[in-house]
């Protein structure tokens, strides 16, 4: 058997017969994702623990762990870019943390509890809203902004780049906040209820408003379907929404009466909706949504009652967040090529987004938290907690790139402004807000994905 050295994906194969037959087993699609994911591992590991004194949330590690072994840095020695992460490698690659990121989104889906939402009452919502409006307002100018110092993202449609950009700046990473909450010891104080019932909401609004991102975006390299197709492409979601929450909850609400204590039964049922998640996700595909869209929806679809969506999330959980997503992360960062933003406009704009992405943020969220009764320092400290970002931001950036709204130089601008207001959330909570934990442990909160690490994302 020949090597797989060609550069066409049709040629490679999976395994190789060994050295002894002469033949590199880095040539080959399995040993030599196997080699990368555990490269990806290791170096993120070691990153997560040199910020551990900083506590940083390891989505920090794992995104700098990307950029560092992507063009940015290492990817620059040709030698090692073209053993360790060949162009011909990317598709498996990209599909494995596509597929870990499907399953946590699933999971997100099934911890989200909407009765932390009304515990908090109106404020949660009224915080939620005040986050997302201002930075969705601010897109226009910043779209406008991006298409002069970045020539490049012209190409984009002007709406469909002001709905990505509005999207990007708009979203609060839900575990990262959980992270932070939890590293502070607030994540079962009142502030932490408050931040995590607004950032429930808060991810509600951002996967809509990334539906809408998509819909409008059509094919993104060249539309061939029919004039109209994103407003079929809305309509056949919506209908997929509604489908799931009204009829298949209370299906599924009987399939896990059903399990009932027989533990043979439960973990066919949870086999089933792990099954039944990707095939949401293949379904939102057709629709032309991306497919996090149906494994999150379908998440929220799985009832709670008789412990279905927790054993679900038991079988899942380890996997996705040992292995799987940190993956996505790092392949977040291969992506990043910094050398792309390139003079004093370009780094202008990296400035301004990240100032736009966290002053919008932090404002509406203060004015709101503050109007409605809450301490000035708490309310900062809110302000501060909602403006982090990760995983949904990360979602939106490649779902653009993916379909060419955002061009190399605009998906890294993006990057460093997330991983920017994550990397500054912790401090600035630490100095404005400071409490010991109370008598609802973070253990006991709903939101903590169960069966994994709690923070890993």
């Amino acid at each position: 058997m020949a090597p797989a050295s060609s550069s066409s994906p049709a040629a490679v194969k999976m395994a190789s017969d060994g050295v002894w037959q002469g033949e590199n087993p880095l040539d080959f699609a399995l040993p030599l994702l196997a080699v990368q994911i555990a490269v990806v591992l290791a170096v993120t590991h070691v990153l997560a623990l040199a910020l551990r004194p900083l506590r940083q949330p390891k989505v920090v590690a794992e995104i700098l762990g990307g950029i560092l072994l992507g063009p940015s840095a290492l990817g620059r020695w040709g030698a090692f870019r073209r053993t360790i992460f060949p162009a011909w490698s990317a598709a498996a690659l990209d599909t494995v943390s596509g597929l870990g990121l499907l399953l946590f989104l699933f999971l997100v889906g099934l911890e989200l509890d909407f009765r932390a939402v009304r515990r908090a009452g109106p404020r949660s919502v009224a915080v939620a809203a005040a986050g997302i409006v201002p930075p969705f307002l601010s897109a226009p100018g910043l779209a406008a902004l991006l298409r002069l110092a970045v020539p490049a993202s012209a190409h984009a449609a002007f709406l469909t780049l002001c709905v990505f950009v509005g999207a990007a700046l708009s979203v609060t990473a839900l575990p990262v906040l959980a992270c932070i909450l939890k590293e502070l010891g607030l994540l079962g104080a009142p502030l932490g209820e408050t931040a995590m019932a607004a950032a429930a909401v808060n991810d509600v609004f951002a996967w809509a408003l990334l539906a809408l991102a998509v819909a409008v975006s059509g094919g993104g390299g060249g539309a061939r379907g029919a004039p109209l197709a994103p407003v079929y492409i809305l309509a056949s979601g919506a209908a997929f929404v509604a489908f799931m929450l009204c009829a298949l909850r209370p299906l599924m609400a009987r399939l896990a009466r059903r399990a009932g204590p027989d533990r043979g039964a439960a973990l066919a049922s949870s086999g089933a909706v792990v099954a039944c998640a990707l095939l949401a996700g293949a379904a939102t595909d057709a629709i032309g949504v991306h497919p996090v869209f149906g494994a999150f929806v379908f998440g929220l679809s799985v009832p709670r009652e008789g412990g279905l969506a927790e054993r679900a999330g038991e079988k899942v959980a380890p996997l996705v967040s040992g292995l799987m997503l940190p993956l996505y992360f790092a392949t977040s960062g291969l992506h990043t090529d910094i050398d792309t933003v390139r003079g004093a406009a370009a780094w202008g704009m990296v400035a301004l987004v990240v100032a736009v992405a966290f002053l919008g943020k932090f404002g509406g969220t203060f004015a709101v938290a503050a109007w409605t009764g809450m301490a000035r320092r708490e309310a900062a400290a809110l302000g501060v907690a909602m403006s982090a970002k990760g995983l949904v931001e990360l979602i939106v950036l490649n779902i653009g790139k993916e379909r060419k709204v955002l061009d190399d130089a605009t998906f890294a601008i993006f990057v460093i402004m997330a991983l920017t207001t994550t990397v500054l959330a912790t401090p600035f909570m630490t100095a404005l807000y400071r409490s010991t934990p109370t008598a609802t442990t973070p253990e006991s909160d709903g939101t903590e994905l169960k069966g994994g690490d709690a923070c890993p994302a």
